[in-house]
């Protein structure tokens, strides 16, 4: 069974909101997708929900165009730096680090990480006037394009152009700077998510503004006071400033009521048992979507790996870490009453507990906990001052342990040093967790006369030519992972993730940027003839994160007689050249025999296929009839 072809073009993070709309509200749009917005709230109304009158809220040169850089489409592709990402320490990681410009990547992340990040911390340019921040934009739309895409007039149109190239450092320039990566984020937050933005005086009432129409006015929890310093500074005319802010949002307040129900009496009352560890209470060992597929063996030497509808499980932990919560006792396999063998493990009480908004370590003293700490980590670790101002891993860790439990993700889009992965590496040292940590981060130049120091390391020491803060971050992620297991020798790490997987992102081809209404007119321009393997490697991980897929996830290379194909999440990719009447014939076969392979959907690059051998595929696929019965979609991509 097959639906019939399709064909994309541009890659472009989906509007999520308008989704829901469309497929609540369906009569509301008209035969071209546009939003009748007069009849939606007559639908509304009927159901007695009133619109508010009031129109307080905040408005910027260049407000429009912030909406627009939040669902305009992406100008790059993915590529994997698979040298490092194959050594051992790294094969395995569910870590990222992500060099690029962080619009760009969060873009990326926008489908195969929607609604999955539990807790997302940044630390953006403050905009002091003295952090380097100025607003610059390589997009280039004329006057006409952006008063169509954004609809405004003309005047402001060119009032925005102007604005945008002009280096400013404003507060319009911050807020248009932030605004697209804020709203991206929050696509990216799970409902009971929180995210978790360090900020000073100088932008602080505009964040809190911003963050109240992206988050919702209800979803802000509280702005935390930081003492980051001991004894103030200079940074203020009539006072010492010893504090920053951390302002803290989630996703959805009433699910984050729900979280917190964790913590009351009545919820606690369920771990009735303790070891020497902990209170605890036997849960099943649920299965989970993902890659974690392995046999177990009951007592009996019964073998669990399929459900009853003969699909593999996938569970929750890894193999070794089973293996290890087995030997422990954390896990344990008893026949229930129908006689069916089921898997429990010890659900551990949480750590978690009502945060205090004054974030102060009491050994302030000692510089606990503050930026001098931060330094001082960094100091440590490279031996010299490689970064300004880091934040300290303490501070992370007073914030990771407010919600986290075991499997989250972390999202730090600004990385900086790179503080975020390191107290994430800790905290799993600690507690043998599985947190999971993405970062992102500029490679931004490092001027030599601002920091002779780092320019120097890094262009010496790690051998970059073009020194950039992003080497500063990776070499931080690396040497934190060799300390915390040099400081615990005697500990098994063999379960532990402390490695990381890198990927970057690069510029689309020139004239591959198109729509596909266009195809046959674009077509003439682009000459894919150019694209080299490791152009092809690039688009194919673009498009799988676009189809939703997890950077981490391992995919399957699949001969059909000598075309290889790759396969993952039953999305099968067909990338290379001369696919041929006789590697259909084994793609279909293996479909009807191979278990394991069940393809729903089959892309394949457009530009790589003749118009005849495309229809050909197509309509194979369309009128063969499985014997496992998929419906499969066959999707042609330019």
């Amino acid at each position: 069974m097959s639906r019939e072809q399709k064909i994309t073009g541009n890659i472009k993070p989906p509007n999520k909101d308008l989704e829901i709309l469309k497929q609540n509200f369906s009569n509301c749009f008209d035969k071209s997708g546009n939003l009748d917005f007069e009849k939606l709230k007559k639908q509304i109304s009927a159901n007695e929900i009133n619109f508010s009158k009031e129109s307080y809220g905040m408005d910027w040169l260049g407000k429009s165009y912030a909406r627009l850089l939040a669902t305009d489409e992406s100008t790059t592709l993915l590529k994997e730096d698979e040298t490092f990402n194959q050594k051992e320490e790294n094969k395995n990681s569910e870590n990222l680090l992500i060099k690029g410009d962080n619009l760009e990547v969060l873009k990326h992340l926008s489908n195969a990480y929607f609604e999955k990040i539990k807790m997302i911390y940044i630390d953006p340019p403050y905009n002091t006037g003295n952090d380097g921040f100025v607003y610059a934009d390589d997009r280039k739309f004329t006057v006409v394009e952006l008063q169509e895409l954004a609809g405004i007039s003309e005047e402001r149109a060119k009032r925005i152009l102007d604005f945008t190239q002009s280096k400013s450092n404003s507060h319009s320039a911050w807020l248009t700077f932030m605004y697209p990566r804020l709203y991206i984020a929050k696509q990216l937050l799970k409902e009971e998510g929180v995210i978790f933005i360090s900020i000073d005086e100088n932008e602080h009432s505009q964040l809190k503004l911003l963050c109240d129409e992206i988050f919702g006015e209800q979803n802000f929890i509280t702005s935390f006071i930081w003492k980051n310093k001991k004894g103030g500074g200079n940074d203020s005319k009539y006072v010492a400033v010893e504090h920053e802010s951390i302002i803290m949002y989630t996703k959805n307040e009433n699910y984050l009521e729900k979280l917190f129900e964790k913590y009351t009496s009545e919820y606690l009352k369920r771990y009735c048992e303790k070891d020497n560890v902990s209170k605890f209470y036997w849960d099943t060992f649920k299965r989970k979507s993902g890659k974690q597929y392995y046999p177990i063996t009951c007592p009996d030497g019964k073998i669990l790996e399929f459900d009853e509808n003969g699909n593999k499980i996938s569970w929750l932990r890894s193999k070794s870490r089973f293996e290890d919560d087995l030997l422990k006792g954390e896990i344990k396999i008893l026949k229930n009453p129908q006689g069916d063998w089921t898997v429990h493990f010890k659900q551990r009480l949480p750590k978690g507990k009502k945060p205090r908004t004054i974030l102060i370590e009491e050994s302030l003293l000692d510089n606990e906990g503050t930026t001098s700490n931060g330094s001082a980590e960094i100091l440590t670790l490279f031996g010299k001052n490689v970064f300004d101002n880091p934040k300290p891993v303490k501070l992370l860790l007073k914030l990771l342990n407010i919600l986290t439990e075991e499997d989250d993700f972390i999202l730090d889009f600004f990385a900086g040093s790179g503080t975020t992965g390191d107290a994430v590496m800790q905290l799993n040292a600690e507690d043998s967790g599985n947190l999971k940590f993405i970062l992102a981060q500029l490679p931004e130049l490092i001027d030599p006369k601002n920091n002779k120091t780092a320019y120097e390391f890094v262009k010496n020491e790690l051998k970059v030519e073009t020194p950039n803060i992003f080497e500063i971050t990776k070499e931080r992620l690396i040497r934190a992972s060799k300390k915390i297991q040099e400081k615990n020798k005697d500990k098994d790490f063999s379960n532990q993730d402390l490695g990381f997987k890198i990927f970057e992102t690069i510029p689309i081809w020139e004239d591959y940027n198109f729509d596909s209404e266009e195809l046959e007119k674009q077509t003439s321009l682009f000459d894919e003839s150019k694209l080299t393997k490791e152009d092809i490697k690039a688009l194919l991980v673009t498009w799988k994160t676009y189809d939703g897929i997890s950077l981490t996830e391992t995919e399957q290379k699949t001969d059909l007689n000598g075309y290889t194909a790759h396969y993952c999440n039953e999305k099968l990719y067909l990338m290379d050249k001369d696919f041929k009447t006789e590697n259909l014939k084994i793609l279909l076969e293996k479909i009807d025999i191979e278990k394991g392979f069940n393809p729903t959907t089959i892309i394949a690059f457009g530009y790589h296929f003749e118009s005849k051998n495309l229809r050909e595929v197509s309509e194979n696929i369309k009128s063969y009839a499985n014997k496992k019965n998929i419906d499969i979609d066959f999707v042609t991509r330019y």
